[in-house]
């Protein structure tokens, strides 16, 4: 696999790659922003990646998301994520939650496997979940807020939460967090305030499904796929 990640290697150093290929790293939600952070960890050299995802890929999903293409319509995420890696690089580790993560399920996981964790779903009730289980076992997590109904994607931000403004998907996690006893949160967020030209016609949930292009969830997923990956190899030696 050397020449796969030579150029990574020259830019962080063998030892920092050796590092990456060691880890394990969770990646809850395989959407725009999921698929994004995932492919980011398979093409730096992440040499095991768990990811959870419940839903099909379908056509609504091609306009974003990385994994939805006409070979994977209507096949699981989590198994589009695995043919997708695999073209990239054979050796990457990939392991399946086919599941929608919800404290009902959540003793099913053991958090401690992990070395990272990545929160890219957009259901509170997951990402409190997802959150309060790696704080309990002292994993490093980092939580993706809003990207729908936005545009612009250097308005997006790695912040501590109680600094984000302007979110409304923040503004709750806060919220919901410190009556938990959480005050401190690595995310990204994006100051934009929401906007789309009209509305989608489509529910998630009881809720209208929000306008997306492109642009900011996968900016999004990339940022937190680079977050992760310097954090992994922060301690690293440099050579």
């Amino acid at each position: 696999m050397g020449e796969i990640f030579s150029r990574t290697e020259a830019l962080l150093g063998s030892k920092a790659l050796s590092k990456l290929q060691k880890a394990h790293v969770a990646v809850f939600g395989l959407g725009g922003v999921g698929s994004a952070a995932f492919e980011a960890l398979v093409r730096s050299g992440v040499g095991t990646i768990s990811v959870f995802d419940f839903d099909t890929v379908a056509k609504t999903n091609f306009n974003r998301q990385l994994l939805a293409v006409e070979d994977t319509e209507g096949k699981l995420k989590t198994e589009a994520a695995i043919l997708r890696a695999k073209q990239i690089n054979p050796d990457a580790k990939i392991i399946a939650h086919n599941m929608f993560y919800l404290p009902e399920n959540a003793d099913t996981i053991d958090f401690s496997d992990f070395d990272y964790i990545i929160d890219a779903v957009d259901t509170v009730t997951a990402k409190l979940e997802i959150i309060l289980r790696a704080k309990e076992e002292n994993i490093p997590v980092i939580s993706c807020m809003g990207t729908g109904n936005k545009l612009d994607i250097t308005r997006l931000r790695v912040l501590d939460i109680s600094k984000t403004t302007d979110c409304p998907l923040a503004r709750i996690m806060r919220k919901e967090l410190k009556k938990r006893g959480v005050t401190h949160l690595k995310t990204v967020w994006s100051d934009e305030k929401p906007f789309s030209y009209k509305s989608t016609g489509e529910l998630k949930g009881n809720r209208p499904s929000p306008a997306s292009a492109i642009f900011v969830p996968a900016a999004a997923g990339l940022l937190l796929a680079k977050e992760a990956v310097t954090e992994l190899i922060s301690n690293k030696e440099q050579e």
